[in-house]
């Protein structure tokens, strides 16, 4: 894992110290969780109806197969939160992701593009994110849960990645690949610390 995980783009790494004080209150970490792994599902699915054509091969299959995976995710998280007292709660807003898809372009072509390079950053610092908590779970249900999402989300950042070198030439996606790296660790940077899976350090 620890190999994987330094292959990631990713500007920042997340130290150790932020798995501690995440799981400082696991109930409040698994609600941000659940809605993440929403949120994720329903953006596979809008992407689903943004394919760029009819010659597009492989497009909707895709998206449904990341929109069901984020799914299981959600009923595990969810089975974990209710077993343990919580409950998800309504109004929940990830500020990072927010922050992130404002720097998505109108347009057909740059839009589809931009929303790829933002899926695949946060499913990338997800990963990353993942492999803290495992690292420094005590919780020996949570450092497994944790464990076992790594992998999937780190297969998501690459088809969310690969999908976006179909939409324009190479230089032009890898330029705005590297501007969008850059922007995602200056927001999750201004993000205040707490049990959130995209909190500051």
């Amino acid at each position: 894992m620890k190999e994987k995980i330094q292959n990631l783009p990713l500007r920042t790494r997340t130290p150790l110290s932020w798995g501690s004080a995440a799981l400082a209150d696991p109930i409040a970490l698994l609600i941000d969780h659940a809605f993440l792994e929403m949120k994720a599902a329903q953006n596979a699915m809008e992407l689903m109806t943004r394919w760029p054509n009819e010659w597009t091969p492989g497009w909707v299959e895709t998206m449904t197969s990341v929109a069901r995976d984020e799914t299981a995710h959600l009923a595990q998280v969810t089975r974990m939160l209710m077993r343990r007292g919580g409950r998800m709660e309504r109004g929940h807003k990830s500020f990072y992701a927010a922050d992130l898809r404002k720097l998505v372009r109108s347009g057909k072509t740059g839009e589809t593009l931009d929303r790829l390079c933002v899926s695949a950053l946060i499913e990338a610092r997800s990963c990353e994110r993942f492999s803290v908590l495992a690292a420094t779970a005590s919780d020996e249900e949570l450092r497994k849960f944790y464990d076992a999402l790594f992998s999937s989300e780190l297969g998501h950042y690459k088809v969310f990645l690969k999908l976006a070198y179909k939409m324009a030439p190479v230089d032009e996606v890898t330029a705005r690949w590297e501007e969008l790296l850059d922007h995602e660790a200056r927001i999750l940077a201004e993000q205040p610390p707490g049990c959130r899976i995209h909190s500051g350090v």
